[in-house]
């Protein structure tokens, strides 16, 4: 068995501390590494977001995973730093997820009126189940399904990430989804007003198939600008919908994760019912629509979650490597096609029925 086949299909192994060679004892702390990998996922972040500021239609947190793939393949990163990059891309991930309910309002979601609703929500549930089904017949895996399902039928790698702390994703299947989520995605930018276009359709149709099949949000935001000043506000609308819908689908995650546990005989602990992330975010949510909070605040809150998720991105981005997404195959690019393409399809009839 190749060394690329073994490092897929063997469990990640805990990292051991370094050592001296004269006393035996480590010569890294769990602190420092904790202390280190925090520090290298911050600069990541600080300089995808400046990437970002220059080049506005580059989205933060797909710079972040380019940049953290870029490090892992062509330098070593250390194995004592791992505590850090753990905390960043869980933790940190988590908080971040949470405050993205403050981009949110639930009278911007009531604003689009109940047929855009119910196209987004068939956008979600159709797409989640035609993936799985079609992942199925591939001969994927539950949980690397479920990851791609959620990555391109919600809110891109965000959703990835959040799945996959609900699921007990196995490393190399959240992070060849988080892949998947770059590549596709960015696909998408150009692909969606080339067609849009192409097709005669109006502005409200395309900003509403933009920000239903467009994966990140800042995908969505930059091709809705693309498009147009009126389907850009739509575009980004219906993508912050598609979102709202993560609180939902993992709380179902949840649940079924808890009656699994419940039915096993391991004796393990039983997962929450709903992931403390998810009432977070649907607190953020709420807070935001209340009008309690000053603009001020919702900008610098906004501002902290990107640098949040953007790390946490850079953090998964580093366990992306070459060799891995060699060692897949490729089943994983087949059903992320056919996924985009199956998304791409209910947002596109969905847009034709309503606008």
């Amino acid at each position: 068995m190749s060394s690329d086949v073994r490092a897929v299909t063997d469990p990640p192994q805990p990292v051991q501390p370094e050592t001296d060679y004269r006393t035996g004892r480590p010569t890294r702390t769990r602190g420092a590494g904790m202390a280190a990998g925090i520090v290298m996922c911050g600069i990541g972040a600080a300089a995808a977001m400046g990437i970002g500021h220059l080049v506005p239609a580059m989205s933060p947190l797909l710079t972040a995973i380019v940049l953290g793939a870029l490090l892992a393949n062509l330098v070593t990163v250390p194995g004592w730093i791992r505590p850090g990059l753990d905390f960043s891309s869980k933790r940190l991930l988590r908080v971040g997820v949470a405050l993205l309910g403050l981009r949110l309002m639930f009278s911007d979601v009531i604003g689009l009126g109940w047929g855009v609703i119910a196209v987004v929500v068939a956008i979600v549930v159709l797409g989640i189940v035609g993936t799985m089904y079609a992942g199925k017949l591939l001969g994927l895996s539950w949980t690397q399904r479920v990851l791609i399902a959620c990555g391109f039928s919600i809110c891109g790698a965000a959703a990835v990430a959040a799945t996959g702390g609900v699921v007990d994703a196995e490393e190399e299947e959240l992070l060849t989804a988080v892949a998947l989520v770059v590549v596709f995605g960015t696909l998408m930018i150009p692909a969606v007003p080339l067609l849009a276009n192409a097709m005669g359709l109006s502005e409200q149709q395309a900003g509403i198939w933009a920000g239903g099949s467009i994966h990140e949000v800042a995908q969505a935001v930059a091709a809705g600008g693309i498009i147009g000043g009126g389907a850009l506000a739509v575009a980004t609308v219906v993508k912050l919908a598609r979102v709202l819908m993560l609180a939902p689908v993992m709380a179902y995650l949840g649940a079924r994760q808890r009656r699994m546990a419940a039915g096993s005989r391991t004796g393990s602990a039983q997962p929450p019912l709903i992931p403390v992330f998810v009432l977070g975010f649907l607190g953020c949510v709420a807070l935001r629509s209340s009008g309690l909070l000053p603009q001020n605040v919702v900008d610098l809150a906004e501002e902290a979650q990107t640098a949040l998720l953007t790390a946490a991105m850079f953090a998964l981005g580093i366990g992306v490597r070459v060799s891995l997404l060699r060692s897949v195959g490729s089943r994983p690019f087949v059903l992320a096609t056919l996924s985009t393409v199956w998304v791409a399809t209910i947002a596109l009839a969905g847009s034709l029925l309503v606008a």
